[in-house]
């Protein structure tokens, strides 16, 4: 039998990702529509990002328990199958309710998609080529957010955006047929996970203070992010197709700002994620401002910035909790890592919710100061973590 080019099966994952990041802020660009179908208000909207998260918060960590003496490539299909049918499931949703349902079903798929595609991408090369093939795996969300988000708001807006998850459905399905051809039968299994490995985990100051910086840092974000369409055609007035250029212009910003975050972790991760952080809160600022104001040209510079720094932070938060793991529960990196997945989403939920309680009580235009709030919350864990390493030296 014709051994599999690893190349091509970084390709298959790499789709696979593509659909899973296009699902997951699809509802981002989409959101005025669904308000509008369904009749419902911005904050109920917002739920199908929070409670998206919160399904692959949960997925992330008990899928891969429930799944680890799965076979590998039978797992990949089985996600892909699940993702599927949550899409469908949104697209043709009849009722709200079951557009949360589906919502639920996909993130469950992403949750453990993301715990062991890294796994997978690490086993199929060289051990001194790991790092790339992880990253390689990766670009698929990064383009995702480029052209993924961006193309499936065009769609919802020059048809329906029933038409968008049909979009998501035709991508999970080109990724269920390359990941049936492309990944090889006989990879690694990882075998039942030790559960003694959750005591390790969180009885560990450093990995569960390291837990708790992803959420807040990466969460904050999202107190903006998930209103973003709406701040940008209601209150600086842009019009639906201005937003989808904005929108594929916020995505190169985000895929530069991954690149100089990753560069940047390499040496020194915590006072990297510090500056980060500081950049990300001011830009926050910087949109709240501009909000106020009404002013397009600064809403647009705004809206950039918030790009380049809201997910600069990926990389160093991966490598530094993936760190240590290796220092203190080597036995239980997978784990480590499918919490700290967890993690980001418990953030994505956070961030959308106190977003929507602002946007609720008040204006959409006070959404960043949220998200201000809860970065200076990973500012100050990340000042205490210092101070814990600096006592062990």
């Amino acid at each position: 039998m014709k051994k599999i080019s690893p190349s091509l099966t970084l390709l298959a994952l790499a789709i696979n990702a593509f659909a899973i990041g296009s699902t997951e802020f699809i509802s981002v660009g989409l959101m005025p529509m669904i308000v509008n179908t369904f009749n419902i208000s911005l904050s109920q909207a917002g739920l199908t990002v929070s409670l998206y998260a919160l399904g692959v918060t949960v997925g992330a960590p008990l899928l891969t328990i429930l799944t680890g003496t799965w076979n590998r490539k039978t797992l990949m299909v089985s996600i892909m199958g699940l993702f599927i049918l949550g899409n469908l499931l949104s697209a043709f949703a009849p009722t709200f309710l079951l557009l949360l349902v589906g919502r639920v079903l996909a993130s469950l798929a992403h949750g453990i998609f993301m715990s062991i595609s890294t796994v997978i991408a690490a086993d199929v090369v060289r051990p001194e080529k790991r790092a790339s093939a992880i990253a390689l795996m990766f670009t698929g969300l990064t383009v995702a957010t480029v052209i993924g988000v961006p193309l499936g708001t065009f769609i919802g807006q020059h048809s329906n955006w029933h038409m968008s998850f049909v979009f998501i459905v035709v991508i999970g399905l080109i990724g269920l047929i390359a990941t049936s051809i492309l990944v090889p039968k006989m990879l690694p299994i990882p075998g039942k996970i030790n559960l003694s490995g959750l005591a390790r985990i969180f009885t560990n100051k450093s990995i569960l203070m390291s837990l708790f910086i992803t959420a807040f840092g990466y969460g904050g974000t999202f107190a903006a992010y998930t209103y973003l369409t709406p701040i940008l055609e209601g209150t600086f007035r842009f019009s639906a197709s201005t937003v989808v250029i904005i929108l594929v212009a916020y995505g190169v910003m985000v895929a530069i700002g991954n690149s100089l975050g990753g560069h940047l972790a390499n040496k020194n991760i915590l006072p990297a994620l510090q500056k980060m952080f500081a950049a990300l809160a001011l830009s926050l600022l910087f949109l709240f401002i501009s909000a106020s104001l009404a002013s397009q040209p600064l809403g647009l510079i705004a809206t950039l910035l918030l790009g380049l720094f809201a997910f600069m932070n990926v990389p160093g938060l991966q490598l530094y909790v993936v760190q240590l793991a290796e220092k203190f529960t080597p036995k239980d990196i997978t784990l480590v890592s499918a919490f700290n997945i967890a993690a980001f989403n418990v953030g994505i939920t956070l961030g959308s919710f106190v977003g929507g309680q602002i946007s609720k009580g008040s204006s959409v235009v006070f959404t960043p100061l949220g998200g201000i709030i809860i970065i200076l919350l990973a500012m100050f864990l990340i000042r205490l973590a210092q101070k814990d390493q600096a006592s062990k030296l």
